[in-house]
């Protein structure tokens, strides 16, 4: 088991080099306030003397620490000289001649074995992203150190947390700093090792509040209690020791840091851990086999070892389901484009396809929100056109007093014995032509839905078409054009099914069952009334004999005087009166004629507008689609141009190489551990 740490470490390196968050790999994240002595606590686990030192806030980056234990230099020595050539790269280190080294992630081929170096490195980096003045960067830093007296460990060091801004910190340092602890910390997979100085209240220590909030139960988090020789005299930290004040289920391990005369007088790390150790017999003898920096080395490793043995089967898991999705991402991407030729005419031709298949209903991506293409179309045709003409009145906008002046109109100076026919032509052409709008409006919303489904066949089309924009704003520019020019057309089609019947009114339509009836209705009544005005005649005839006899005898006294005139206009024309029965028949019979022949026109043109319309655009845009695009945009000086990759694509392409390449080698270090290794 103790082989699972560094292939978690090797596992780290692969995804360290494409920025992944999406692995959430086992570590361990050290937490505290600032001053804690979490810096001496790592050092301790090194035991060499390799972090920056001073006042104030020194960590002001992550900093990602690998600890491998390797053999001593005369060990590895002795197994180069007996291997000779054959070299086990896991143990010899052939090449190196330290007993110990450090290596950074950004700092590729350069070895450190002075450790004073690696401290300026860190300082070096930290000030590169961090700037000189306490600043601080979520950015992390990569150290490996390769040393015979270290335990194979995964350490994040953070920086402290604190109140405070100081330098050109923001005021908001202190959210800054928990939220940059809480994105490590929130890690399921991570071991959070919480320091808090023995001289402080532990249920005022914030690295445990920040722990409890994504660790409630407690079983990831390690308390440290460091800087035990610095309590007050008379008191010890035996309580704290034994988890009565706050219990950690992992336990709580306390330890001696150096103190900063010790720093100063170069107080070896080696030095420093017998002084703990004598300081823990004295002290706390009851605990001093469960304390120190030794002790914490050990449980840190059996505790990580433990922790990557449990998530080891969901690390494989998750990483074999990341393969598979990034290989179909990396599918959809495509190949860089080789032939241009055939590119272009496979794309073009699958666009058409796709076009024709939305309009058909035979297309792969089915919307379920809403209609679209072929099944819009028929809503447009049967509802929204359909409802529009059935809630035409035949007789809208026409009035009893319309219908009247149209018929003393039609029969001129003379007045009318009959209904003339003419005024019916003239006030049923004016009822046909309210059904010209609609029917134009029509034609519109189907033009509409045919450029919706240019879009609705980029969003759905494979990914190959969305690699080239310039490719796909042609083909978008060439559909637009199409119907652009079949718009007008189309428009006059309909126009001219309107004018058609406007042309002849066919009165002997065998639908219009309304005028026979009608015709025989007024023959009727017309035989009636001549024999009624032919009696009428003669009583007026006889009553005008015997008055012309009566004023023979007696003086005229209405006859109006020499020079008198009398005006007719002086009485106006009544606007609305009471219509004689006689012109109230003649309104029904108008009013009826029209409304039987309305519908009849109304039928027509609701069956034959959606004719045209399919015929005049969309079945020629379906038919002319795929050769007008390819005559349009298959021409040689145009195939370079039009398949240009976008830069996000060509970008997210090699991202997502990256970061298969990655998951492959992952799955590949995973599958190295036998099953045996796991207990």
């Amino acid at each position: 088991m103790e082989t699972l740490i560094p292939i978690i470490n090797r596992l780290q390196e692969v995804f360290l080099t494409v920025g992944a968050e999406v692995i959430h790999l086992p570590q361990i994240v050290v937490v505290g306030t600032q001053s804690s002595g979490k810096s001496s606590v790592l050092e301790s686990l090194v035991g060499r003397d390799f972090l920056p030192r001073g006042s104030g806030i020194v960590t002001r980056r992550p900093l990602v620490l690998q600890l491998v234990h390797v053999p001593p230099l005369e060990e590895r020595k002795h197994t180069e000289n007996g291997n000779g050539t054959k070299q086990n790269s896991q143990n010899s280190y052939p090449g190196i001649k330290a007993e110990e080294w450090g290596t950074f992630l950004h700092c590729k081929n350069q070895i450190f074995t002075d450790f004073s170096e690696i401290r300026k490195e860190i300082e070096e980096e930290t000030a590169r992203m961090s700037g000189d003045n306490k600043g601080i960067s979520p950015e992390p830093i990569h150290l490996k150190i390769f040393s015979p007296h270290v335990l194979n460990l995964t350490l994040v060091d953070l920086p402290g947390i604190t109140k405070v801004p100081v330098g050109d910190q923001p005021e908001d340092i202190e959210t800054q700093v928990q939220e940059m602890i809480l994105s490590f910390i929130s890690n399921p997979n991570s071991l959070i090792l919480s320091v808090s100085p023995a001289n402080s209240d532990l249920a005022t220590c914030d690295a445990l509040k920040l722990a409890r909030e994504v660790d409630p139960d407690g079983r990831r988090t390690l308390l440290v209690v460091s800087k035990l020789d610095l309590m007050d005299a008379g008191t010890d930290a035996l309580e704290v020791l034994l988890g009565r004040v706050i219990p950690v289920r992992l336990g709580i391990i306390g330890v001696v840091n150096r103190s900063q005369h010790d720093i100063n007088t170069q107080k070896s790390v080696a030095d420093s851990a017998r002084d703990e150790q004598a300081f823990l017999q004295r002290h706390y003898p009851s605990l001093a086999s469960r304390s120190g920096s030794r002790y914490l080395a050990r449980a840190l490793s059996r505790l990580l070892m433990h922790h990557i043995r449990d998530c080891l089967p969901e690390l494989k898991t998750r990483v074999t389901v990341l393969s598979a999705q990034y290989q179909a991402r990396l599918s959809g991407y495509g190949q860089p484009v080789e032939d241009h030729s055939a590119t272009l005419l496979q794309i073009v031709t699958k666009f058409a396809s796709d076009y024709c298949s939305t309009i058909e209903g035979t297309a792969r991506h089915i919307q379920t929100s809403e209609l679209c293409g072929g099944a819009r179309i028929c809503y447009i045709f049967h509802e929204t056109f359909g409802r529009t003409l059935q809630s035409i009145d035949p007789l809208g906008g026409l009035t009893e007093m319309d219908i009247l002046t149209a018929i003393r109109n039609a029969t001129g100076p003379r007045p009318a014995l009959f209904v003339p026919e003419i005024s019916f032509e003239l006030l049923v052409k004016k009822q046909i032509k309210r059904l010209e709008e609609p029917s134009l409006r029509c034609v519109e919303l189907v033009h509409e839905e045919l450029q919706r489904i240019v879009q609705h066949c980029s969003a759905y089309s494979t990914q190959e078409l969305l690699r080239f924009p310039k490719l796909h704003d042609s083909i978008v520019e060439v559909v637009t054009g199409l119907l652009r020019k079949r718009l007008p057309i189309t428009n006059e089609m309909v126009h001219n099914l309107v004018a058609i019947e406007l042309a002849y009114i066919n009165t002997k339509h065998p639908d219009f069952t309304d005028a026979a009836q009608v015709s025989a209705s007024v023959n009727s009544q017309q035989t009636e009334t001549l024999q009624d005005a032919e009696k009428r005649w003669k009583n007026e005839k006889a009553a005008e004999e015997k008055a012309a006899g009566e004023k023979s005898k007696a003086p005229d006294f209405s006859s109006p005087t020499k020079g008198q005139a009398i005006n007719l206009l002086d009485t106006a024309v009544p606007v609305s009166r009471r219509l004689s029965a006689r012109e109230q028949r003649d309104c029904e019979v108008i009013q009826r004629l029209i409304k039987c022949y309305f519908l009849i026109v109304r039928k027509s043109i609701q069956d034959s507008v959606p004719k045209t319309v399919m015929h005049f655009l969309v079945n020629h845009v379906k038919e002319r689609l795929q050769s007008e695009l390819v005559g349009q945009l298959y021409k040689q000086a145009l195939l370079e141009e039009l398949l240009i990759e976008s830069q996000d694509t060509a970008q997210q392409r090699t991202e997502v190489a990256h970061m298969l390449e990655a998951l492959q080698k992952a799955s590949q270090i995973i599958s190295e551990i036998r099953e045996t290794h796991l207990w």
